[in-house]
């Protein structure tokens, strides 16, 4: 069977933006979402410890910018499956030439595009339309000590959202601003 995914890089090194390649005829659509052997191909290490699934139910909302600190670092593979949002990936690695900067793109379920994070980089994004539904593969568990985030309006990362941010968890609003003096996260 031929690939179903093309991957196209984005400024930050590691992130990537997988095409899939869905087969369509009259019955409708089937594509693929995960394949390990394709996705090594990419970096990832292929395996899956975890699937997420967040519904956002209004225009607006932001959730994040998460991350989990090291050792607990995480590949996450990131699909809309309903709506829109506007997705951020910021660079935290120590020495990565893009540190501190973000990319941002839409992800949209009538669009058949996954974005590939690698550890090191923290994610957010805000729904641009009502009821959201968003897919989160981790090659690891979640570890709470671990978890960590970024506050999404910092002006050090001068983020640009498309909307004004409307909701989002007192936690995501309670994460500090970097300090002048963060060097990043390493392995």
């Amino acid at each position: 069977m031929s690939a179903r995914f093309e991957a196209s890089p984005t400024p930050i090194p590691g992130l990537l933006v997988l095409e899939r390649r869905p087969m369509i005829d009259a019955r409708g659509a089937f594509e693929r979402l995960w394949c390990a052997g394709e996705l090594r191909a990419f970096g990832h290490p292929g395996v899956i410890a975890q699937a997420n699934r967040s519904l956002t139910s209004r225009r607006g909302t932001l959730r994040g910018l998460h991350f989990q600190r090291p050792p607990h670092g995480e590949w996450k593979l990131i699909a809309c499956l309903h709506g829109r949002v506007h997705d951020v990936v910021v660079d935290l690695r120590r020495g990565s030439p893009t540190f501190l900067h973000w990319h941002a793109l839409e992800l949209a379920d009538a669009a058949p595009r996954s974005l590939l994070v690698p550890p090191g980089c923290a994610h957010g994004f805000q729904a641009l339309s009502d009821d959201c539904e968003m897919l989160y593969l981790h090659d690891v568990p979640f570890v709470p000590d671990a978890d960590a985030g970024l506050r999404a309006e910092d002006p050090r990362l001068g983020i640009t959202w498309p909307l004004p941010i409307t909701e989002r968890s007192p936690r995501d609003a309670a994460h500090p601003l970097l300090a002048d003096d963060f060097a990043g996260i390493g392995p």
